[in-house]
């Protein structure tokens, strides 16, 4: 009878897929080749293991701990992490690709050569009658000025087009190397919950629910898993990071929730 009905579903064209997956911050590209390329291959295995019943795949942004699109130069490696994204989209299943604090300078070679749906605004959409707001989470809420003005700069044209005068070899290298200069890249993950006064993350989201009515709320870039109440029926997901966590969200079309590829540890949790 399973059988049967199984049969039935392919034939009528009726999906069995139900699962919505978020991940963000896998940081790809440092602090070495051989240590990204690892983490780029347990990537690889969760998509490859969610595709089946994936109805749709949110990339929350910081995929890349660095990312330049030249008009004729792309930047070396990560073909298998390209590669599994493309059969994805191929398959017909939505992969949509937030862009983070970090991979900013995504233009159109991820939608013509993956198929995949960019965003650079957050996103408010119902999923299963759940109003979610996702988003990097970078520059959101109050405070943190100086990132607000430098991520201004980085998105002005002119900035850009300077930029890609440089040879891409060059501008490429400079990049990466104040990358691996970088905390995040030196194992110095002191990243810590702050309190929800003090995180700004949780302040926007407060602020938003005075006018809107949200479920859930999605982001990535705090790098700290977390599972917040902020209303009565409101939400605050972090999904953390592939760096240290190897966390990432999925909704059922009932609840929401967090979960660990590697080493579960417990989230922070209110």
């Amino acid at each position: 009878m399973v059988l049967i009905f199984y049969l039935c579903l392919k034939l009528s064209g009726v999906s069995n897929k139900k699962y919505t997956y978020f991940v963000s911050d896998a940081h790809l590209g440092i602090p070495s080749y051989d240590k990204s390329l690892e983490r780029e291959k347990l990537l690889v295995q969760w998509l490859d293991q969610i595709k089946e019943d994936a109805a749709e795949i949110y990339l929350l942004g910081d995929i890349f701990d660095f990312w330049f699109e030249y008009k004729t130069v792309v930047p070396r490696g990560f073909v298998r992490f390209f590669g599994k994204i493309a059969e994805i989209t191929d398959a017909g299943t939505p992969v949509h690709y937030f862009t983070g604090n970090h991979d900013m300078w995504i233009f159109s070679y991820f939608e013509k050569e993956l198929g995949v749906v960019m965003h650079r605004k957050p996103l408010e959409k119902s999923i299963n009658g759940k109003h979610f707001f996702i988003a990097h989470g970078d520059g959101l809420g109050p405070g943190d000025q100086g990132y607000k003005l430098l991520k201004k700069v980085f998105a002005n044209r002119v900035c850009q087009t300077l930029f890609s005068w440089l040879h891409p070899g060059f501008g490429t290298s400079l990049a990466l190397y104040f990358s691996r200069r970088s905390r995040l890249a030196n194992g110095k993950n002191d990243e810590k919950f702050m309190g929800e006064d003090k995180e700004y993350l949780i302040s926007f989201c407060k602020h938003t629910i005075r006018t809107k009515n949200i479920h859930y709320f999605i982001f990535g870039h705090r790098h700290l898993p977390l599972d917040i109440e902020i209303g009565p029926k409101t939400r605050y997901i972090n999904t953390g990071d592939w760096v240290n966590h190897f966390s990432y969200a999925v909704f059922d079309g009932e609840k929401l929730s967090l979960n660990y590829f590697l080493d579960p540890k417990k989230p922070l949790s209110k």
